[in-house]
């Protein structure tokens, strides 16, 4: 086997030495210089990145708290796509230019994933839609990371966004991955401000003004409180009677708060209003059943004995008659 032979011939390795120098002479310093320049730009796209939500965060201390919390979220969001993106994209380049100095022809390769590409195309349409949805609500601002949103019936808060996928984990600590291309419904309950609503009841034999003076005097006092001074916007909106019947009478009113701050406001501002409610002698609805013991006097009892007698003294002679008859 000649060919055999011709590799087992020293002649033949050393061609292949001089051939691996003069290539470590050639392409190794432009193969490092590519690694070198990949590892540049992989800095500047973390130092760009930084310098944007250093930008933003400056240009947003301006406003109030709201507006600062909403470049935090938008900017997360939005520069950690980026930077994932950036990624991708230099070290697929890297990688082409890499096979070029190892003598690869890439053009093949290229028409080759043209055409797998289109086929994938083809045979993943969810992928496919999943990144085409994500890209239009990040695009659209929907949500952002750290919002409270409710995908599909079910809650939580956003821990990550991406063009494929959005996972939220809700307050029992549960991690729910949903494809982009199959949110259906999307309701955000912290973009820009939140509202934590109230459906009061009273006793109906309470006056109603007076219950709705000690609901904004509970409000006012909460929002004089340094803790949650910050956390309300509004004061406390009283929308009035929303229902009554027998038993209570509801009144509805709403507090408007930063987002997120809404659950911890409402849990402070119940536990004043039910001290305050006790300090005014003010009295919640509660389940009351009156039993009432029908008892039959003696008298009756007597009266009814006779009469029972009678009754079956009568039937008993209508009996005899038929009976005669027949």
């Amino acid at each position: 086997m000649p060919q055999i032979d011709s590799w087992l011939h020293v002649t033949f390795w050393r061609d292949v030495l001089h051939r691996t120098i003069a290539w470590a002479v050639h392409a190794l310093p432009a193969v490092l210089l590519i690694l070198v320049l990949a590892l540049v730009l992989l800095k500047v796209l973390n130092t760009l990145c930084r310098r944007v939500e250093v930008s933003l965060m400056r240009r947003g201390r301006s406003g109030d708290v709201k507006t600062v919390r909403e470049i935090e979220k938008r900017s997360e969001t939005l520069l950690g796509i980026f930077r994932t993106t950036g990624k991708v994209v230099i070290w697929v380049m890297v990688a082409m230019l890499v096979l070029v100095q190892l003598g690869v022809n890439i053009a093949p390769l290229v028409a080759g994933a043209g055409i797998a590409g289109l086929a994938v195309g083809f045979g993943a349409q969810e992928l496919v839609r999943d990144v085409i949805s994500g890209f239009f609500m990040l695009l659209e601002n929907h949500l952002r990371l750290g919002d409270v949103v409710v995908v599909n019936g079910t809650g939580g808060v956003v821990e990550h966004v991406g063009l494929r996928t959005l996972t939220l984990r809700d307050e029992s600590g549960v991690v729910h991955v949903f494809q982009n291309g199959k949110i259906c419904s999307l309701a955000n309950m912290t973009k820009e401000w939140s509202a934590m609503v109230f459906n009061v009841g009273v006793a109906s034999k309470e006056d109603v003004d007076h219950v709705m003076r000690v609901m904004r005097d509970v409000a006012r006092e909460l929002q004089d409180d340094r803790r949650y001074r910050a956390s309300i916007l509004e004061p406390l909106e009283v929308l009035g009677v929303e229902s009554f019947d027998d038993r209570a009478v509801v009144v509805r009113a709403l507090i408007k708060t930063q987002p997120i701050e809404q659950w911890q406001v409402g849990r402070e501002y119940r536990r004043r209003l039910k001290k305050a409610f006790d300090a005014h002698g003010i009295e919640m609805p509660s389940p009351h059943r009156t039993i009432h013991w029908a008892q039959e006097s003696s008298a009756s009892r007597a009266d009814a004995r006779p009469a029972n007698g009678a009754s079956n003294g009568a039937s008993g002679a209508r009996l005899g008659e038929n009976g005669a008859h027949a």
